[in-house]
């Protein structure tokens, strides 16, 4: 079977309101993704487009923006796994390249949050839950993941502290990101003295909502080796679906989706958790980034705080994590944020992550989970 392999990454700047309309906050990403590769949108023969329905007005985005990016009349498709869309997208992009179907495929990722108020927002959003008998109780993504910090603080005495130290750490590297929303460092106290979300979850324990847009170009071997310098070869993928009710699930101290996500990325990639050199995780909440240290096999059950304690995950530890910022600092449109995490580690395994690289980083992982727990995307890169 072909190997595949990423060429090309672009992502455009996450701001709270971008100002401009969604083909052109896709042309931002996908311009910066085309940047120095030998090839032209004619050798583009399909495209991929991700978002979360609902949040702007327009249906069927995926033919627009192939059109504004002409890439037409070649093929396009839209793909929805709401919060983990785009990584989503690069599995079938890595699919229909396999298949021998396709060469190059580009995979675009979007969310333009801004047209919506807050509370039509986190409306949306708990609709990506059970509509029927969840989300209309009150499970909104905050909600939901208060529930499994709640948990975990009961089983494994996880306090509020070491939740906290997750977004110092994060907010010490995306003050670094030019392309992150949120750029200013925090402390222990600035976190811990932030307003009350939904208990114990804090504002600063959140991420927040922004617009912004991701681009991946994903090439079929003996082209990635043609048309780029340093390509990144997916060795790696794993996707996983939970129950969409919180109620059915085996646990709530861990999100059994990445769990089995991650463990069919090692198999296919045929390394362990402790070969992996530098991680994205899903940060939506600093419990998050918790959960999936556990989830990924970084930490057994449990430890996981232990961790962010230590700085084991800070980008001269054992295993750096989330050193772009994380959700947390660059924010979270939905639909991009998978394409963004997949550039950060594409840009550390090529050795271009100035603003925080890891020496020597050769395996890279990537975490991407859609909802609270309803689906998990591992991918795992390598140079």
């Amino acid at each position: 079977m072909e190997e595949v392999a990423i060429v090309g990454v672009g992502q455009s700047t996450f701001t709270r309101k971008c100002g401009v309309s969604v083909r052109e906050l896709c042309f931002q990403a996908y311009k910066e993704a085309m940047e120095g590769l030998d090839i032209t949108k004619d050798d583009i023969d399909a495209s991929i487009v991700c978002s979360a329905p609902e949040y702007d007005k327009q249906r069927t985005p995926s033919g627009l923006i192939s059109e504004y990016l002409e890439l037409t009349p070649k093929p396009t498709f839209y793909v929805e796994s709401v919060c983990s869309s785009s990584s989503t997208g690069l599995r079938v992009a890595w699919s229909l390249i396999k298949s021998g179907l396709h060469k190059v495929v580009a995979v675009i990722g979007f969310q333009k949050m801004s047209e919506l108020t807050s509370r039509e927002a986190a409306e949306r959003m708990g609709r990506g839950g059970d509509i029927i008998w969840e989300s209309p109780f009150g499970i909104t993504m905050p909600a939901g993941y208060a529930m499994y910090a709640r948990a975990h603080m009961a089983k494994y005495d996880t306090t509020e502290e070491q939740m906290a130290m997750v977004r110092v750490k994060n907010s010490s590297y995306g003050a670094r990101n030019p392309k992150a929303n949120y750029r200013k460092e925090l402390s222990i106290d600035d976190v811990m003295n932030s307003d009350v979300i939904t208990s114990p979850l804090k504002m600063f324990d959140c991420c927040a909502n922004c617009d912004g847009s991701s681009s991946i170009i994903v090439a079929r071997g003996d082209v990635a080796k043609r048309v780029s310098k340093i390509p990144i070869w997916v060795i790696g993928v794993g996707a996983a679906t939970d129950t969409m009710t919180m109620s059915g699930r085996k646990s709530v101290t861990g999100l059994e989706c990445s769990q089995e996500a991650a463990r069919q990325a090692y198999e296919m990639a045929g390394v362990k958790p402790e070969d992996i050199d530098v991680a994205e995780v899903h940060d939506c909440f600093t419990i998050s980034e918790i959960l999936a240290y556990e989830d990924l096999g970084f930490a057994k059950p449990g430890e996981g705080a232990r961790l962010i304690e230590e700085k084991q995950t800070y980008a001269d530890g054992k295993i750096p994590v989330n050193v772009d910022g994380g959700l947390l600092s660059k924010g979270h449109p939905i639909g991009a944020t998978g394409g963004s995490q997949i550039r950060t580690i594409v840009r550390q395994l090529r050795g271009e992550a100035t603003e925080a690289q890891v020496k020597g980083a050769e395996i890279g992982l990537v975490h991407n989970v859609g909802g609270v727990g309803q689906y998990g995307n591992v991918t795992i890169l390598r140079r």
